[in-house]
């Protein structure tokens, strides 16, 4: 097991709180919570060492060219797939009402 950080530029916080997925065969848990305004921080618990940059690419281009809501974010994977690590995110962040 492996404990990422990543820290982002954020706006506002987030309104509300939200709970995504499941941590199971293929898939991941993304538990969403409003934060200090101007920081959006990930905190990623994996069961793939050395996936780091993986994390980091995703997330820049996640966030290219818009403003994420302030939150904290902790991730809690299981070996899932960029894109479902992407649908968990959008899934999450439609919870709190940001598009």
């Amino acid at each position: 097991m492996e404990t990422l950080n990543f820290q982002f530029p954020a706006g506002q916080p987030g309104r509300g709180r939200a709970l995504v997925g499941c941590v199971g065969s293929g898939d991941l848990e993304v538990l969403l919570e409003p934060a200090a305004a101007g920081q959006l921080t990930i905190r990623v618990k994996t069961s793939v060492n050395g996936s780091a940059a993986r994390w980091q690419h995703l997330f820049e281009r996640m966030f290219d060219g818009q403003t994420p809501p302030a939150l904290l974010i902790d991730i809690h994977d299981f070996g899932a797939t960029p894109g479902v690590v992407r649908l968990r995110l959008e899934q999450g962040f439609e919870e709190i009402g940001h598009d």
